[in-house]
């Protein structure tokens, strides 16, 4: 466990110099190296674009198998209602709303605060233009939820399509589970393959990162800097506004407890998930620390991995946030019904999203596309992005504890005696 840690926390690291380098020699390029043919088409156009781009579109591989079976191993293991009983009910639906209220705060920041405005982005193609001007009514958007040919989705890429079939399959195995133990095993084995495969791609993000800020300030300079940091403030403030409002605001309003009692007793688990940046390398401190509060352990022994897998507040407000971004700075205005449908988007896909560092890009990219938004846009948060990862997988684990905090209190299973034993 320790060496993953550390491992974890070196790419962090490496991403972290790799963006501090990529801005630096972008910005060399952009005021001091005149332009030319080396500078501006073998140099920015060429090396930097090409290798900036293979990264992206190792990203781009993973998206649809990634999605598929990762939602369908999720609801494989949540889908036995009959076992689950009222926990499982109520715990997902604390997820879901969580979730999709984290998506709604972040659109209404971002918009507000305009995280991207006057960047002037290229779209870089007349076809592309084409495509993010066609719009879909809101009747047609979810008539097109439901796939007529599942092959034909999952090779097109149409992520809601491929959101709602993956469900029905993982559903579907977890109510067949005598008869389908070997399909089951398929699934969560290539659930493992895909998450290994992401970590496999993100060893070389610093490279990618590298390539793709320095080519963005090569092209922007300094403007680029003051968008990217109103970013990272619109990400932080929903954060918080998540943290301190909502979660702190459920716990004292349907538990009836000291909600900073909670967020003292509770601190070392955040800052656990926040050095490690994993909600999955979190689940056992989570759920002994839980134990240790009042929570029964046969409670948050489910509540707690489903979480990880499930709740992923702190990415929902990250992608909120970023597709407000991005959008700006392509300059596309975004309808009422695309904000609906990041909505739903981004909150289907929390269910399956990995508890791992970075993942949220990954799924970020669904999000972007569902929309109509370019998908390299991802490029210009690759590296402030890494550094918010520590701090939404600390948003996403809190909002595991309270929800299993207020579902084991309405079945009688927490202990508030011993929340408010001092230790």
């Amino acid at each position: 466990m320790e060496r993953k840690v550390n491992k974890k926390t070196g790419l962090t690291s490496k991403i972290f110099i790799a963006l501090i380098s990529g801005m630096i020699l972008g910005i060399i390029m952009h005021y001091f190296v005149p332009a030319g043919h080396i500078k501006d088409d073998i140099l920015i156009e060429g090396v930097f674009y090409v290798i900036g781009q293979m990264f992206i579109r190792a990203m781009q591989m993973l998206v649809v198998p990634l999605v598929f079976f990762s939602i369908a191993d999720g609801c494989r293991n949540m889908g036995d209602t009959k076992t689950l009983g009222k926990v499982g009910i109520r715990i997902v639906s604390f997820y879901l709303l969580t979730t999709a209220l984290a998506i709604v705060i972040a659109l209404v920041i971002a918009s507000i605060i305009g995280p991207g405005k006057g960047m002037n982005m290229s779209l870089g193609s007349n076809e592309f233009a084409m495509e993010t001007a066609e719009k879909t009514s809101m009747k047609d958007t979810i008539l097109n939820m439901i796939p007529t040919n599942p092959i034909e989705a999952l090779a097109k890429g149409n992520m809601l399509q491929i959101i709602i079939f993956a469900v029905i399959v993982g559903l579907l195995i977890a109510g067949m589970e005598d008869r389908m133990e070997t399909l089951g095993n398929i699934i969560t084995e290539m659930n493992d393959l895909m998450m290994s495969m992401t970590m496999a791609v993100m060893k070389i993000a610093p490279i990618g990162v590298f390539f793709l800020i320095a080519r963005t300030f090569a092209n922007l300079g300094y403007d680029v800097i003051l968008s990217m940091l109103s970013y990272m403030a619109s990400v932080i403030l929903g954060l918080g506004f998540q943290l301190f409002v909502v979660y702190l605001l459920l716990l004292t309003v349907f538990v009836r407890i000291n909600p900073f009692v909670f967020l003292k007793r509770y601190f070392p688990v955040m800052t656990f998930a926040f050095s490690t940046a994993s909600s999955n390398a979190t689940v056992p401190i989570n759920i002994q620390t839980l134990e240790d509060i009042g929570v029964d352990k046969k409670i948050s022994s489910f509540t707690i991995p489903l979480g990880a897998t499930v709740n992923m507040d702190g990415t929902a407000i990250m992608q909120g946030v970023a597709v407000v971004f991005i959008a700006n700075a392509y300059g596309i205005n975004l309808s009422l019904n695309d904000f609906l449908t990041v909505i739903l988007t981004a909150t289907i896909a929390s269910v399956g999203t990995a508890g791992i560092p970075s993942v949220g890009l990954v799924t970020l990219s669904m999000v972007l596309t569902s929309v109509g938004l370019p998908v390299e846009g991802i490029a210009m948060i690759m590296g402030i992005d890494r550094i918010l990862d520590m701090a939404r997988t600390a948003i996403n684990i809190t909002g595991d504890a309270a929800g299993t905090i207020i579902v084991a209190n309405t079945v009688g299973n927490f202990d508030k005696e011993k929340f408010n034993k001092r230790t």
